[in-house]
């Protein structure tokens, strides 16, 4: 066969393959089906245990099995996407109503890991029977081939509840995010019937039943008066708040205590632990200097947070400051995306509603549409049987005459007697008209004699009243909307009374925390830093009771206040600014920490060369010379930024800066690795931008580099030891900038 190319604009190939891609990721992996609720990993688990047969009264099987079978029947993507979905379905604090019983380790409210799948078990809730997966024999819903066409399984799930709402969803699809809260499966039922008693109902008028979102976490949704335009748009933010209260001290002498007793949806999992951390790092750095200790006090019985306070501290108002600067208060954000008809939509709560209800008529319809068949199948026969008992004598007659069981069923179809051997004229003619149907003789040749016995007729005759009256009921559901609504909301009922649970989210309309700091309080401190690379703050008068242990072990001393800024040059040309408050205040025996953590400055790439405060330079202008010969004045307001990190000048390649001085004093010397110096006056450095790289002090031969740089007092003497002999930089012949060098004898 002749191999065929065809030729296609990149692009365009590009653009076809990514929607194509994108759209599958929407309606086949991230976002939920508004029918069920349920996103596709998430149904076909559910569907694998239920033919694994691994119902709530049987035991419990291994999660590998489970996610074993899911994964090799129908859904081709990976173990460990599979075996998380099985543990999300099970955890009681991410699901408004778990789904799946889990034996085993399956993970924490705070965010330990579930086990490995080959330790755990899991088998199906009770819940998820009779609401999720019953009548799935009864044709209620399509069944399409599975990825390879070896098995089939459903569309969708017969879920009689909308699961959208109760269990919400999270995902993130290509261009979108799904992200709906749980709800109260009692509320929602009671608006599924609002909704079929008044079908003009308006989303204010179901918000009197669904009061809002009911997470199982608890904790209160603060914003009640914006969840009537939320649920009309299927969009916004809801503001939701952890519980907790003020507890005083039995006696005098005890401390109070804040009690964290439940916790908001947003902070389930690591958020636990980093909310322990922020309260922590928010003690240290005396933001909230009242409180003392946390501890995590939380078991199986529920949430307790302990946070202990000073004797005498304002709870009320260290409370408001961790609501304000912690996750305890925190924003959930609405956006009720699902999949309606194959395309992605955002619905608003009746919408929602809507959809289900019509998903719930059409299922039942299916569902009542099987069941009137076979009733009427069983009514065929029944009927069939009770005309039989009646002439069971000729029955008897005829099977005992004929000579194989097609003819003995021919005569009781078709009343064909040809062949067949009767006692009289009388019974033959009795024979031909029969006229049973197919089913009929098909049962009365399958009779047992036992089925004779009196009692058995009159059972038989009971059943097929009941036959009747069942016939009698779907036809009525299937023919009156009303009736068949009837019989949504008796369902709905029976699922309400069994399963159930009271609201544990509170809903109200409170204020913002508001928590006004406290002004720091402002000390004059002294900073510290080791050759290594560890900083900390010292108050002064510790530093001048300790200087001379702290001058043995540190190489930097900075006297300034706590409330100043430090600005750190490197010689690679960058300036870091670094707040002292960000500065841990140690004690003389403390480490400190690297400068690394607390300021953008990275020791693997740069070299400190000055550090000044800044306070005490903001009015200076600085000299900088570099290993190239390049010199300049900048005034320091240059650096004035709220930056944390800028460029401090400007360098050509290859170069370095070697001196960063204020330019307070008249004349400047530098020397090179050549032994070369020139001394000249400073006012002839230019001012320049900190961005510009500045003008030649005087001209290098090739590879020397300068190595020292000195700002003189008229009479000041500086010796350099460059060669054997002492030379006095500052006795060296007054040239002008950029003139021939002295050779340093």
């Amino acid at each position: 066969m002749a191999e065929t190319i065809l030729t296609t604009e990149y692009s365009t190939e590009m653009q076809k393959s990514f929607i194509n891609y994108s759209m599958s990721v929407i309606t086949a992996r991230a976002v939920p089906d508004i029918r069920d609720g349920l996103k596709p990993v998430q149904r076909r688990v559910l569907y694998a245990m239920n033919e694994l047969g691994l119902n709530s009264d049987k035991p419990h099987r291994k999660s590998a099995r489970i996610v074993g079978d899911a994964m090799g029947k129908y859904h081709p993507h990976g173990d460990s996407s599979i075996y998380e979905a099985l543990v999300v379905l099970s955890q009681d604090f991410k699901k408004g109503m778990a789904l799946v019983d889990g034996h085993g380790n399956f993970g924490s409210i705070e965010g330990d890991g579930a086990a490995a799948m080959r330790y755990t078990e899991a088998r199906l809730k009770k819940f998820t029977q009779e609401v999720y997966l019953a009548d799935l024999d009864k044709n209620v819903v399509d069944f399409v081939p599975n990825f390879d066409e070896t098995e089939k399984e459903p569309e969708v799930l017969p879920v009689r509840v909308p699961n959208f709402l109760i269990n919400g969803s999270d995902g993130i699809a290509v261009g979108m995010t799904t992200s709906t809260p749980p709800h109260n499966l009692v509320e929602i039922i009671d608006a599924m019937e609002l909704l079929m008693d008044k079908p003009e109902v308006t989303t204010a008028e179901l918000l009197e039943v669904v009061q809002g979102p009911d997470f199982p976490t608890g904790g209160v949704v603060t914003n009640k008066d914006d969840l009537l335009e939320i649920y009309e748009t299927g969009r916004g933010k809801i503001k939701i708040r952890g519980k907790a209260e003020v507890v005083p001290g039995k006696r005098k002498t005890d401390k109070d205590c804040i009690v964290i007793s439940e916790i908001p949806y947003t902070m389930i999992g690591a958020n636990i632990g980093k909310f322990l951390s922020d309260v922590v790092s928010l003690a240290e750095s005396k933001k909230l200097p009242d409180i003392i200790d946390v501890s995590n006090q939380s078991s199986k019985e529920g949430i307790k947070i302990v946070i202990e306070l000073r004797k005498g501290a304002d709870g009320e108002q260290t409370l408001q400051g961790i609501l304000k600067k912690t996750k305890l208060e925190d924003t959930f954000g609405v956006n009720m995306l699902a999949i309606v008809d194959g395309r992605p939509e955002v619905l608003g709560l009746k919408a929602i509603l809507e959809h289900n209800l019509n998903f719930q008529i059409e299922v039942n319809t299916r569902k009542y549409t099987t069941l009137l068949e076979k009733e009427r199948s069983r009514k065929e026969i029944q009927e069939g049987l009770i005309r039989a008992v009646d002439v069971i004598d000729l029955i008897i007659e005829i099977i005992r005459g004929s000579k194989t069981l097609k003819m003995a069923k021919t005569c009781l179809v078709e009343g064909v007697t040809e062949g067949i051997q009767f006692k009289t004229e009388k019974s033959r003619k009795q024979a031909s008209q029969l006229k049973f149907t197919e089913n009929q003789a098909t049962a009365i040749l399958e009779l047992r004699l036992s089925k004779l016995i009196g009692l058995e007729i009159l059972a038989l005759q009971d059943d097929y009243k009941k036959t009747l009256e069942k016939i009698a009921l779907y036809e009525k559901i299937l023919g009156s909307r009303k009736a068949m609504l009837k019989a949504i909301r008796k369902d709905l009922d029976s699922i309400k009374k069994n399963y159930g649970i009271p609201r544990r989210t509170e809903i109200a309309n409170l204020k913002e925390a508001v928590f006004v700091e406290a002004p720091a309080q402002v000390l004059d401190v002294t900073f510290l830093m080791n050759r290594f690379g560890y900083a900390k703050v010292v108050e002064q008068s510790v530093f001048e009771k300790n200087e001379a242990q702290l001058r043995e072990e540190n190489t930097v001393f900075i006297n300034c206040r706590s409330d100043e800024k430090l600005c750190i040059f490197t010689r690679e040309g960058n300036m870091h600014q670094l707040k002292l408050a960000d500065v841990p205040m140690g004690r003389p025996k403390d480490k400190g920490v690297p400068i690394d953590n607390i300021c953008k400055y990275d020791s693997a790439k740069e070299n400190i060369l000055q550090i000044f405060c800044w306070e005490q330079i903001r009015t200076k202008c600085f000299v900088f010379a570099t290993a190239m010969g390049a010199v300049k004045q900048v005034a320091a307001l240059e650096f004035d930024t709220v930056k944390r990190t800028i460029a401090a000048t400007k360098l050509a390649d290859g170069d370095e800066v070697i001196a960063i001085e204020p330019a307070d004093k008249p004349y400047i010397v530098m020397t090179t690795d050549e032994k070369h110096a020139l001394r000249f006056r400073v006012s002839e450095i230019p001012s320049q931008r900190k961005n510009a790289v500045g003008v030649r002090a005087f001209k290098l031969t090739e590879g020397e580099r300068m190595n020292g740089v000195w700002l003189l007092d008229e009479k000041e003497k500086q010796f350099s030891e460059v060669t054997k002999k002492k030379t006095d930089l500052n006795g060296l012949p007054l040239k002008k900038r950029d003139g021939k060098p002295e050779l340093l004898a």
